[in-house]
This record gives C-alpha cells, sequence and structure tokens, in this order.
C-alpha cells in the first residue's frame, strides 16, 4: 500500500490530496481563485501566486486530515512542475520540497498533463494502457496514446489556440464572462448549433493536430459584420455553433486516432472535459464504434491533486524520484523530464 500526498498549483487552483495506490482517493482538497480572477476577466499570474502562497499549507493540512494521516505516515510527496504559470509552479515545488526534505521522504515531480490523463485511472482498476487520451484544457489540447504507465506517444497537439483559450476568447466576445467554457456550455442548451456555420480547421501536413485560432477569429468577424449591419445577435446560436465546431474537430481528430491505432478504449481529461455537450459526443462516437469510453467525473477533470497523485504512484513503482534541486519548468511537454 503506498500512499502519495500530493500538491498541484501550476494555475488558479492550489490543491492537496492523499492518494492510495494510485486508484484510491483519501481526500481531495481544491481552493479556487475563480472568483477573484473573474473579475479581469482572466487569470492573473502575480495574483494567483500570492494567493497560493497564502493557502497552500492549510490546503495540505487538510487533506492529510481528512486522510487520517500525519506526514510522516505517507510514503512520498509528489507536485506539479510544469508545464504552467512559472510563479504559481514554484509556489507549489518549493512548498513540497521543504515537506520532502522535512519529513526524509521521495520527492516526485509530475507533469500537469500526465495528471490530467491518469486522472482516468482513479476508482477504475479495469483502465490500464494501451489506449489513446484527448486531454482539452484551458492552456492544452493534446491527442496522445498512453503506450504503459507514464510511457506517451504524442499524436497531435495544437498549433495556436488551445480549445480552452477559444472557449474563454469567445464567451468573453460575446458578453459571458470569465471562466468561458462552462457559461458557453450552459448558454448553448438554448441555442441552435446549426444556425451558423462556423470553419472546421486542418492542419497541413499532420492530421492530428489542432487549430482553433481560425474559428476563433470566423466567430469574432461574425459578431463585428452583425453589429455593422445593425443585426440583432442570437448569442445562444452563436455559442451553440461555435462548441458544435470544436466539438466536431475533437471527436473527429480523435477518432482518427482510434481507428487508426485499433483499441478499444478511449480516455478523455483535462478542464474541458466537464463540457457535457464534449462529453455526450465522445460517448456516442465511442459507442458507435464500440470503444469503451472513460473520462473522470467534473471534479477530476479541472486542476486537482488527485490526479497528480495518481501520476506520482506509476512513477513511485518505477522508483523515478526528483533531486531536491526540482525546478518549474513552464513549458515542460508531455514525455519531457525537466
Amino acid at each position: 500500500m503506498v500512499r502519495i500526498l500530493a500538491i498541484e498549483s501550476s494555475c488558479d487552483e492550489t490543491a492537496a490530496a492523499v492518494v492510495e495506490d494510485g486508484r484510491r482517493v483519501l481526500s481531495n482538497v481544491i481552493s479556487s481563485q475563480i472568483e477573484t480572477h473573474a473579475l479581469y476577466g482572466g487569470v492573473v499570474p502575480e495574483i494567483a501566486s500570492r494567493r497560493h502562497t497564502e493557502c497552500i499549507n492549510t490546503v495540505t493540512e487538510q487533506a492529510l486530515a481528512e486522510a487520517g494521516l500525519k506526514l510522516p505516515e505517507v510514503d512520498a510527496v509528489a507536485v506539479t512542475y510544469g508545464p504552467g504559470l512559472v510563479g504559481a509552479l514554484l509556489v507549489g515545488v518549493s512548498f513540497a520540497k521543504g515537506l520532502a526534505f522535512a519529513a526524509g521522504k521521495p520527492l516526485i515531480g509530475v507533469h500537469h498533463i500526465e495528471g490530467h490523463i491518469c486522472a482516468n485511472f482513479i476508482d477504475r482498476p479495469q483502465l490500464e494502457p494501451p489506449f489513446p487520451c484527448l486531454v482539452v484544457s484551458g492552456g492544452h489540447t493534446t491527442l496522445a496514446r498512453v503506450k504503459a504507465y507514464g510511457e506517451y506517444e504524442i499524436l497531435g497537439r495544437s498549433r495556436d489556440d488551445s480549445a480552452g483559450e477559444a472557449f474563454d476568447k469567445v464567451a468573453r466576445a460575446i458578453g459571458l464572462g470569465y471562466p468561458g467554457g462552462p457559461k458557453i456550455d450552459k448558454l448553448s442548451d438554448s441555442g441552435n448549433p446549426e444556425a451558423i456555420v462556423f470553419p472546421r480547421a486542418k492542419v497541413d501536413g499532420s492530421v492530428y493536430d489542432f487549430s482553433f485560432s481560425g474559428l476563433k477569429s470566423a466567430v469574432l468577424n461574425y459578431l463585428n459584420g452583425c453589429r455593422m449591419a445593425g443585426t440583432e445577435v442570437n448569442a445562444a446560436d452563436v455559442a451553440a455553433s461555435f462548441q458544435k465546431a470544436v466539438v466536431d474537430v475533437l471527436v473527429g481528430h480523435s477518432m482518427l486516432a482510434l481507428e487508426q491505432g485499433g483499441e478499444k478504449r478511449f480516455a478523455l481529461a483535462g478542464g474541458v472535459a466537464a463540457n457535457r455537450h464534449l462529453r455526450a459526443a465522445f460517448e456516442l462516437a465511442c459507442a458507435e464504434r464500440g470503444v469503451e469510453f472513460f473520462c473522470p467525473p467534473p471534479i477530476l477533470c479541472t486542476d486537482n491533486a488527485a490526479m497528480i497523485g495518481a501520476a506520482a504512484y506509476f512513477e513511485y513503482e518505477k522508483g523515478n524520484f526528483s533531486g531536491l534541486d526540482l525546478n518549474a519548468v513552464p513549458g515542460l511537454r508531455l514525455g519531457e523530464r525537466g
């Protein structure tokens, strides 16, 4: 039995969790800053770092208390060290190094995107590699093949805006505010996804890569055209049509990778994976192909520390530990070791 205390502070959630054997969550505490950053229309890095500093100790103490453990009783300390906002990452990395040193426990640096992928292993002993996984979040859109625990083949990435960035920017343009993803998801319920035809971009030379900047620009151009012509904008139709364009591309690329790889399992992860329309589209596409679909519950889609603890377990089993010289690597790519 391996119990790992995990810490996540890559963006605007300060989180700590205790995870047992990579699949059982003993505690999962999240302190969100959404209300603070909503005032500014997006995450302000300096404010995020300050808030992490203010609450990381309390969040960690609560995670240990809810797990019924003291620090000396955990087997390792894990922490997100990239990618993310450098100041935010440094708060978590510095704190985790201090804990590991004080308790004499191994330190495990975890890749944030790997954490999102491994959220699918929690409470699902039947899920084992290999399988393709799409990670869709505010800063990343990555399609990867999980070859083995901790081993990944990158199939495609966004060449410009991530899907989450596109959601936030379009939401701001139609007056919904931040965070954009959940608000577009909700507004789309009352809109017609076929009302406006927005482009589905393809990237020359790579069938799996994504590009959402053109779609974002098409929405902005449509809105500007309506305003110049004095035409009333139906925000629900815009939201629904934009969302369908994003979903069509994400599902299309993913199903192509699934069919070419021949796997019978597919996983979705990341903050945007909490989008109800996206999840429903993947459920349908996988069912039509006789493929088992996996996606974490919404609380494990957004940034959390339980997913970091899950990913750390597989590194613990391999003996892949980090030194106390571990540093934040804001631009870390999946599969790289900083």
